[in-house]
């Protein structure tokens, strides 16, 4: 009778034939000439594309709206070191965060009126609920 092998050790087998497998594929992938080929094309291309855009970065930092531009930027970067921006920032922030607070306790208002009606005392402490209409 002849001995038969494992079955276990046919898969190890098969595992290693195909890992053998996918590492010559990969090899031969890396080293084709098409490969190469695209390689060369896309690095040619993107370099192509940074000359490009550094003639046109000249360009515009030399037209008149790109010399504007400059001029703002540093007019802005002149009131962020004032302090006169950080003011305006934060009232603006100020603003947008009572904003949003106010729209999500309306939202958590209304899904909890879908179990219980609501009451004037849900209102999370610290969040100003908006006027009603008709003024109130």
């Amino acid at each position: 009778m002849s001995e038969e092998r494992a079955p276990e050790e046919n898969l190890a087998d098969e595992f290693r034939s195909l890992g053998k497998n996918l590492l010559e594929a990969l090899r031969s992938a890396w080293e084709a000439p098409e490969r190469k080929r695209l390689s060369e094309e896309l690095e040619s291309n993107l370099n192509e594309l940074s000359a490009t855009l550094r003639q046109e970065m000249d360009a515009f930092r030399d037209s008149p709206t790109g010399q504007r531009l400059k001029d703002d930027l540093e007019d802005l970067g002149e009131r962020v070191r004032s302090g006169a921006a950080e003011s305006k920032v934060r009232e603006e922030l100020l603003a947008a965060l009572r904003a949003a607070n106010q729209e999500l306790s309306k939202v958590a208002q209304r899904w909890s009126s879908t179990s219980e009606p609501p009451a004037e005392s849900q209102t999370p402490p610290g969040v100003d609920t908006p006027p009603t209409e008709g003024g109130a």
